[in-house]
């Protein structure tokens, strides 16, 4: 049988509690179970993300995979039909599901990922050329973006009433008024709904690949806002955050082919929710003290300077 990771056997309890700590007895045998149905052997050390581990394996048929089997949980749902529904474009190809236990067995990418890429620029281009392949036509039965517009504006008006913060009334009535004129109704296509340098793997049958898709349907605008978020700390050392912000858009529009507009604009919105977010409940990376106050001043920031047109 697998070991579990100690780290993520922790973090999973810390998380769900006693449903958790049930999930992970079970967890052993689950894999097992898995590997002998698909006929994989394992083929290196267990790893894990945030909410699954990864077994690399061999199978004969497909070669060199890996079996990812994640805690149940309804945000892990639709990861299977969007590797279904891009069959290898831009990401990783799906061999098998098994939806009941939330496990896939996956094309193997390589153990580095786009966040290792030094060049800035580069990794903003790959991300936009990643987003685009991975904007087709939507398969019915995923999630839509759209439906979650009304609880958006909901806890905008609600965090800007309830908290103390330092961000103008323009600047959450922006993120509001995006809510209202482009979340409310968006296209067909699928994203990836958690596109970040992190979750694009580097590979072999193409230089990158993404994995961890939330398969949601919606606009691919959206996906250059949840990009631009995840490279705050790229941005937190820039020595002047307002023409580095806006050339990664200038590079992610150019490369995802999309509009600029709306993707300056979901990104603002994405800067607004996460001020508030972290004033609520801390960010991963600080919980409370200084460092949190320091995210959250430039979460300001930049919601700020991302409301200015042009």
């Amino acid at each position: 049988m697998i070991g579990t990771p100690e780290a993520f056997s922790r973090s999973t309890i810390e998380r769900e509690g006693e449903p958790g700590a049930a999930w992970l007895a079970e967890l052993p045998g689950i894999v097992d179970e898995l590997l002998q149905c698909w006929g994989c052997v394992p083929d290196g050390e267990v790893m894990h993300g945030g909410v699954g581990v990864i077994v690399p394996v061999l199978r004969q048929a497909t070669g060199a995979a890996v079996l990812k089997v994640s805690f149940p949980h309804p945000g892990n749902v639709h990861e299977p039909d969007a590797f279904a529904a891009w069959g290898g474009r831009g990401a990783v190809l799906l061999h098998e599901r098994d939806d009941e236990r939330f496990a896939m067995l996956l094309e193997r990418g390589q153990s580095s990922t786009l966040a290792e890429v030094e060049d800035d620029d580069e990794v903003v281009k790959i991300a936009g050329r990643i987003s685009r392949r991975l904007a087709i036509s939507a398969p019915p039965g995923l999630p839509r973006l759209q439906d979650r517009a009304g609880a958006w504006e909901e806890q905008l008006r609600k965090d800007a009433e309830e908290l103390t913060h330092t961000l103008s009334p323009y600047v959450v009535d922006a993120a509001v008024a995006t809510v209202r004129e482009l979340a409310r109704v968006q296209p067909d296509t699928l994203v990836h709904g958690d596109l970040h340098a992190g979750n694009i793997l580097g590979a072999e049958r193409e230089p990158w690949l993404a994995v961890d898709p939330k398969g949601y349907v919606g606009d691919p605008a959206y996906d250059g806002g949840t990009l631009l978020k995840s490279r705050a700390l790229t941005l937190l050392e820039a020595d002047d955050l307002r023409a580095t912000a806006h050339r990664a858009l200038d590079i992610f529009v150019d490369a995802a082919e999309l509009d600029r507009e709306r993707v300056q604009r979901w990104a603002q919105l994405h800067a607004v929710q996460a001020s508030f977010w972290g004033r609520r409940h801390g960010f991963r990376r600080a919980r409370s003290g200084p460092q949190l106050d320091w995210l959250t001043d430039f979460a300001d920031h930049l919601a700020t300077l991302l409301t200015e047109r042009g």
